[in-house]
């Protein structure tokens, strides 16, 4: 057998789903000469050997021991996965009855709009476990009840997108984590769309570029000591029967003054994942619309190991209206199902704001942690020029503390003119950012908010 250290984890993981799927080949094939009454090796799919997945030592084997999937659970995931790396395995279920000249009511399934191959239902799953086999059709509907962990870890979904039809005539599909995870053995990352209106942010910058008062900075390590402690608060120390998971703490403050650098270095520092939603997206005008964005937000972070952050959160946590009209009971709604999701979610949320009064106080009660960034003072501001401009020629005439005392910026405001200011300077034939370089920069930016210099 070749070594699993000589594979990437791509290889390893097409091995054993090579394997996989040549025993999913043996029981649909078994399933159907059972269920037809022809001649067949094996009495029971049940008698079928699965293969041994300590022979291939990778990702997926893995993800199968850590839930101790046993041969029903593990025959449902690899139809999930079939259509996606075997689809022509699911052909057989093509065959039509003599009868009428149609597809088999039981075995389920459906034909995709572009996709020419057989898209499996939970009701293709019973049929393959159960047959006609009332009993054992009864034991394998467990599998797919809300509560059973292949659901509620979202492992799998089964897209019900009809109204009052049979609940088993839902779509089999693997969720893109998971089809990713088994395939290539790397972590899904989703990226931003209509479904998923958030993107991944991240950064080069280290805490030591964070200028923060030092009270500031304190309330900040507390959040990172809960994404280190958790575990051993809520576990080992029993507190999970008084303290509900998840952290949420407010960010609020002017522009530029750190709460999206702060969201991503807890991130970084933890090894999270960071996804700042866009608000604008999240937003519908249409009612029901924004609680579906919502959900589609929390769904697939839920049981992920990311923070959330809500940037410009106002516009979605915004202080409820009065009821004035259908309106304002509809927005009423979706806000009281955002605090509901926000109160659930186990994972860590972030809410950025420039004004910490737009936000509904019943939102505020809820919070772990509020933080106050405010606009750096004068010493603040010399470490932010010095640290900004400390890899970039700089002439010597440039004085960064009488700059910080002359002009009251943000760090993000200082770094908007060290883009403006290093632009000029490289063009020249002797590169150096000038005192009058940086002054044009501010006045700029000045002018971006309306002031001049």
């Amino acid at each position: 057998m070749i070594q699993e250290k000589s594979l990437t984890k791509l290889e390893a993981n097409a091995r054993a789903l090579k394997a996989e799927m040549s025993w999913l080949k043996t029981v649909l094939d078994t399933r159907f000469n059972l269920y037809f009454g022809k001649e067949t090796e094996y009495p029971s799919i049940y008698d079928i050997p699965a293969p041994n997945l300590e022979d291939y030592p990778c990702v997926y084997s893995d993800f199968v021991r850590h839930y101790n999937m046993q041969i029903p659970e593990r025959i449902v995931v690899l139809l999930a996965l079939a259509p996606e790396v075997a689809p022509q395995l699911l052909d057989v279920f093509f065959v039509k009855n003599e009868m009428n000249g149609r597809i088999f009511t039981e075995f389920g399934g459906i034909t995709g709009n572009v996709h020419r191959g057989f898209l499996p239902t939970a009701e293709t799953a019973i049929f393959v476990l159960a047959g006609n086999n009332l009993t054992r059709r009864f034991q394998a509907n467990q599998i797919f009840d809300d509560d059973y962990y292949l659901l509620k870890q979202r492992i799998i979904s089964l897209d019900r997108d009809r109204i009052n039809e049979p609940a088993l005539s839902g779509t089999l599909r693997l969720s893109r984590e998971y089809l990713t995870y088994m395939t290539t053995g790397a972590a899904y990352k989703p990226v931003f769309s209509n479904d998923f209106p958030a993107q991944r942010i991240s950064t080069n910058l280290d805490w030591d570029d964070l200028v923060l008062d030092p009270l500031i900075l304190h309330e900040v390590n507390q959040i990172q000591n809960w994404i280190k402690y958790q575990n051993t608060l809520l576990n080992d120390w029993g507190l999970r029967k008084v303290i509900k998971p998840g952290y949420r703490s407010l960010f609020y403050g002017p522009p530029g003054t750190g709460k999206t650098l702060t969201a991503s270095l807890l991130g970084k520092a933890a090894n999270m994942d960071v996804y700042r939603v866009d608000i604008s997206k999240m937003v519908s005008k249409y009612i029901g619309e924004t609680e579906k964005n919502l959900a589609n937000i929390f769904d697939q972070a839920e049981n992920k190991n990311w923070i959330l952050f809500f940037d410009e959160a106002d516009a979605l946590f915004g202080k409820r209206s009065t009821t004035s009209d259908a309106k304002d009971r509809y927005a009423n709604q979706e806000v009281s199902y955002l605090l509901q999701r926000i109160e659930d979610f186990p994972g860590l949320i972030s809410l950025a704001t420039n004004f910490k009064s737009n936000i509904d106080t019943a939102f505020t009660r809820r919070f772990q942690s509020i933080i106050y960034f405010p606009m750096p003072g004068q010493e603040q501001r010399k470490r932010l020029w010095e640290n900004n401009f400390k890899s970039v020629p700089v002439a010597d005439e440039v004085n960064f503390r009488q700059l910080a005392r002359e002009y009251d910026l943000s760090g993000g405001t200082i770094i908007n003119v060290l883009r403006y200011c290093s632009l000029l300077a490289v063009s020249r034939d002797k590169p150096m950012i000038r005192t009058e370089d940086i002054i044009e920069g501010i006045k700029g930016e000045m002018r971006k908010e309306g002031k001049t210099v």
